[in-house]
């Protein structure tokens, strides 16, 4: 008995132990950028070789002059980019949910090569395309300026060029619902349109809130495009200006970008807490084959 017990901090260490040893290293890991963030946006003179891991004083004074400084309209950028991402994030997840329930309730001919088309499209990145992208939209804006270059709205239909990126997604999700409950409706006298909207949207909340917070991310941290198709000051969005900012003089500006990335990084922060509870049965349920 004596044995097992001086044996038995050995083997706890072996099975679990060495588990919080990993977990502690990979938050400390994460945490560390994210606490130089912090320190530096708090940081009164907002320089590279002042900042530290740990704030030496403590400034609201960058912060301030996120909001009153006219050299960056910080406000401007920021509702340039909610706009995109709402209006990404809904349109691409309304296009991907009524793709991924075409392919997972009906059979018609092409189906499966339309869907490997689809997962081919979604391999090679959409800035490939960038050079025939600007090509296209400086000749869409001679017609139309409200969609060409330099416009929010141009950018919108350029993002949503893969609106049907989460469709693969969706559909492991829609597979793994009773297709009885599609016949019992249809039975009672239902529509497809009716049976895809009273029954089947509300039992894929859950793939629908991933997919949108997959989408916001990705709409807030996107700049190769942007920085292409965004060039004026009062279009551009946060991940452009503010990197136009840093670039101009990485010395002063440092505290300011770290207070906007931030306050940027609040909306983020807050949709992830509203969905959390349909993150991991979205991404598990979201993986059955098809």
């Amino acid at each position: 008995m004596a044995a097992e017990r001086a044996r038995f901090p050995g083997r706890w260490f072996r099975e679990v132990g060495w588990r919080y040893i990993v977990g502690v290293v990979a938050i400390v890991y994460a945490l560390i950028p994210v606490v130089f963030m912090v320190s530096a946006s708090v940081n009164a003179t907002g320089s590279v070789s002042s900042t530290s891991i740990l704030p030496r004083s403590f400034s609201i004074e960058n912060y301030a002059r996120l909001f009153t400084d006219p050299s960056f309209p910080f406000l401007v950028w920021f509702g340039n980019t909610l706009i995109v991402a709402i209006v990404v994030v809904v349109v691409s997840i309304f296009c991907s949910a009524l793709g991924a329930y075409a392919f997972s309730r009906f059979r018609f001919r092409g189906r499966r090569g339309s869907l490997f088309a689809l997962l081919l499209v979604q391999m090679f990145p959409q800035f490939l395309a960038a050079v025939a992208l600007f090509l296209m939209f400086t000749s869409i804006g001679e017609f139309a300026p409200f969609i060409g270059l330099d416009t929010v709205a141009g950018y919108i239909l350029v993002i949503l060029g893969g609106a049907l990126g989460q469709v693969w997604l969706i559909k492991g999700f829609f597979d793994s619902i009773p297709r009885e409950l599609d016949e019992a409706a249809v039975m009672d006298g239902a529509t497809h349109t009716q049976v895809y909207f009273t029954i089947i949207l509300p039992l894929v909340r859950p793939i629908l809130a991933v997919t949108a917070l997959l989408a916001f991310v990705g709409v807030i941290g996107e700049f190769i495009l942007a920085s292409i198709f965004l060039r004026d000051t009062s279009v551009k969005t946060l991940a452009v200006g503010m990197y136009g900012l840093l670039d101009s003089d990485r010395t002063n500006n440092l505290g300011i970008f770290c207070a906007a990335a931030v306050l940027t990084a609040i909306p983020v922060v807050l949709l992830f807490q509203y969905l959390q509870r349909y993150i991991v049965g979205g991404i598990t349920a979201g993986s059955v084959k098809g």
